[in-house]
C-alpha cells in the first residue's frame, strides 16, 4: 500500500498497538517509505471502542486482515469457541462497514477455508464466508468490496507461523500450496473482483486425493469410473473380505488403516506406523485424525465418526472395528454363567440419589427437567464472589491468567475447604434423607463410602497464613471419603477413586462389589468433579 499504491497515511489497529511486537520497527520503515503511520490499540470487535478511534477522522480506505485460529471437529465447537474466531474476523468487518461506509478501497482478508472448507475449522470456514458475503453486500449496494479468500503463505507469514510441518504436508497432499510472498503481493493488487479465491494449487495432487471440492470439478478431471462408484470400491472391498479367512480379513484391514495413518503422519509406507501403539501417541491431532476419518471413509463407504481414532485408539483396534462393522463378525465375549452374581438375588439396590450441577440442579428431578427441557446450564461468571470481572476477562485466548469468556458453569464457591468436598458432604446427607434414612442413625454401621474425585487443585488458592492448616485436609483427593464417613460415623470402608473421567462410574462399580462381597451393608457412592475455571481457559483444543 505504501510503496506501490503512493499511501501516506495510515491508521494501524490492533488489540495490543503500540505494545506489539516489533511495531517501533514498522513503523520506522513505513516512515522511511515517507508514510506517517499511527498505531492505536483497540479491540476492532468492540463497535464502542471503534467509533471512538474512528470519531473525527476521515477514512479513505479499509484492509481489513485480523484473524485468530481455534481449530477443532465440528462436535468440539461451542458457544465460546465460535466467538472468539467470529468476533475479530466476521463482527469487526461489519463493524468497520457500518462505521466507515462508502471508501475508495474496502479490502477484506478471507481464506480459502471458506470457499472449500477445511476439516477441523469449522468456525474458522464460517467467519470467513461470512466475509465473503459481505463484500459482495457492499459491491450490490454500489459501494466498494473486495474478499480474498486467501489460500496459506509460505511458513513465517502470517496465520501460517503457527503451522507445524505436518500442517503444511496435510495441505499439499490435498492440493494446496503455499504462496510465496512476492506471489501473493501481486495477487493483492490483481484483484478486482468482490470475491476472489488466491491460491496456489497443484492439480495433480487434488486429482490423486480422489476428493476433488465441488467447486474446483471444472478444473481437475478425474478418471471415469466405468460402473464402479465410490459406494462401488467399498463393496469390492467388502467382498474381498468374505472370501478371506478370518486372520486375512484383519491383516487386510490392518495394512488399510496403517497405510492410511502413514500418509496422515507423512511417512512413506503403513510399515512404519506400529500397530499397537495409540495414535495419539504416534503423532495424530484432531485435525489429522479427521482426515484419517475421511480417508478410511472413503476407502470403505462406512459413515464413520469424527471420534473414530479416539474411540479406536491404536491400528489394531480400529481394523478390528472396521470389519466388524463391514461384515458384523465382531466377537462376543462370552461370560460363563457361573462367574456372574443370581440376579434373583441381587444385594445392590439404589435407595437414593442427590445431585447438584450448574444450572440450579439441586436434585435428580431438576437434572431430569434440565436433560428433557434442553436447558442450558452454562451462565455468566458470579457476582457476589468478590471476584473482579473486568482483570479477569481477556478476548485474546493467549494471554495467560485471564478468561476468553465470560461464561461457565459455577456451583458453590468455598473458603478452607475444597468445594468437591462440600458437595460431597451435602448431596451425601441429602441421599440418605432422600431414601428415607436418617442420617444420624446410621452412626457406628458397617455404611461404606467410596467417592470419585479428579482434581485436587485447590491448595493453590490457600496461600495465605490463616489456611496454614487447611492445606492438607481441606483440599487432599484422599480425605473426601474419609471426610463423609467421618462427619456421620460410619464404619465401613472409606475410598477415594481417581481414574480421570471415569472416577464416579468406578466409584460405583467399587461400591456394588463391596456390597456384595459382604464388606459393607450399604454404601454411599458418587462423585465430585470441580476445578479452578482458569486452568481449563488455556485447553482450547
Amino acid at each position: 500500500m505504501v510503496a506501490e499504491r503512493g499511501v501516506r497515511r495510515l491508521l494501524l489497529l490492533s488489540r495490543r498497538g503500540p505494545a506489539a511486537e516489533g511495531v517501533s520497527e514498522l513503523v520506522a520503515e513505513l516512515a522511511g517509505l515517507g508514510a506517517d503511520a499511527e498505531v492505536v490499540a483497540c479491540d476492532v470487535g468492540d463497535r464502542a471502542a471503534l467509533a471512538k478511534v474512528l470519531d473525527g477522522r476521515v477514512v479513505s480506505g479499509v484492509v481489513h486482515a485480523a484473524g485468530v485460529l481455534d481449530d477443532g471437529v465440528l462436535e468440539g465447537m461451542t458457544p465460546q469457541r465460535l466467538d472468539g474466531v467470529l468476533r475479530p474476523k466476521a463482527d469487526a468487518a461489519w463493524y468497520l462497514h457500518e462505521l466507515v461506509g462508502d471508501v475508495d478501497q474496502f479490502v477484506v482478508f478471507s481464506s480459502v477455508a471458506g470457499a472449500f472448507g477445511a476439516a477441523g475449522q469449522a468456525n474458522y470456514a464460517a467467519a470467513n464466508a461470512f466475509l465473503d458475503g459481505l463484500a459482495v453486500h457492499r459491491r450490490a449496494l454500489g459501494w466498494s468490496g473486495v474478499s480474498l479468500a486467501w489460500g496459506p503463505w509460505e511458513q513465517g507469514a502470517g496465520m501460517t507461523e503457527q503451522l507445524a510441518a505436518a500442517d503444511v504436508a496435510r495441505m499439499r497432499r490435498s492440493g494446496v500450496l503455499p504462496l510465496e510472498s512476492a506471489e501473493g503481493l501481486a495477487l493483492f493488487d490483481a484483484a478486482t473482483g468482490p470475491a476472489m479465491v488466491p491460491v496456489k494449487l497443484d492439480l495433480t495432487a487434488l486429482r490423486d486425493s480422489g476428493e476433488v471440492p465441488a467447486l474446483l470439478r471444472g478444473l481437475v478431471r478425474t478418471p471415469a469410473r466405468r460402473g464402479v462408484a465410490r459406494t462401488g470400491e467399498a463393496d469390492d472391498l467388502a467382498h474381498r473380505l468374505a472370501g478371506m479367512t478370518a486372520e486375512a480379513r484383519i491383516d487386510l484391514l490392518l495394512d488399510l488403516v496403517r497405510g492410511r495413518a502413514a500418509t496422515v503422519l507423512g511417512h512413506v509406507h503403513g510399515s512404519l506406523v506400529d500397530p499397537e501403539r495409540s495414535f495419539q501417541d504416534l503423532g495424530l491431532d484432531s485435525l489429522t485424525a479427521v482426515e484419517l476419518r475421511n480417508g478410511l471413509s472413503v476407502a470403505t463407504g462406512l459413515r464413520l465418526p469424527a471420534t473414530l481414532v479416539f474411540d479406536y485408539p491404536t491400528s489394531t483396534t480400529l481394523a478390528h472395528y472396521l470389519l466388524d462393522e463391514l461384515l458384523g463378525t465382531a466377537d462376543q465375549t462370552r461370560i460363563p454363567a457361573g462367574a456372574l452374581p443370581s440376579l434373583s438375588d441381587d444385594p445392590v439396590v439404589i435407595v437414593g440419589m442427590a445431585c447438584r450441577y450448574p444450572g440450579g440442579v439441586r436434585s435428580p428431578e431438576d437434572l431430569w427437567q434440565l436433560v428433557t427441557e434442553g436447558i442450558d446450564a452454562v451462565g455468566d461468571f458470579p457476582d457476589d464472589r468478590g471476584w473482579d470481572l473486568d482483570a479477569l476477562y481477556h478476548p485474546d485466548a493467549a494471554h495467560t491468567g485471564t478468561s476468553y469468556t465470560r461464561s461457565g458453569g459455577f456451583l458453590h464457591d468455598a473458603l478452607a475447604t475444597d468445594a468437591q468436598q462440600r458437595l460431597l458432604l451435602e448431596t451425601s446427607w441429602e441421599a440418605l434423607e432422600r431414601s428415607g434414612i436418617d442420617p444420624v442413625s446410621l452412626r457406628g454401621s458397617r455404611t461404606g463410602v467410596f467417592a470419585g474425585v479428579m482434581y485436587s487443585d485447590y491448595s493453590d488458592l490457600l496461600n495465605s497464613p490463616e489456611f496454614e492448616g487447611f492445606r492438607g485436609n481441606g483440599s487432599s483427593a484422599s480425605v473426601a471419603s474419609g471426610r463423609v464417613a467421618y462427619s456421620l460415623g460410619l464404619e465401613g470402608p472409606a475410598v477415594t477413586v481417581d481414574t480421570a473421567c471415569s472416577s464416579s462410574l468406578v466409584a460405583l462399580h467399587w461400591a456394588a462389589q463391596a456390597v456384595r462381597s459382604g464388606d459393607c451393608d450399604l454404601a454411599l457412592a458418587g462423585g465430585a468433579t470441580g476445578t479452578r475455571f482458569l486452568r481449563w481457559c488455556g485447553v482450547r483444543r
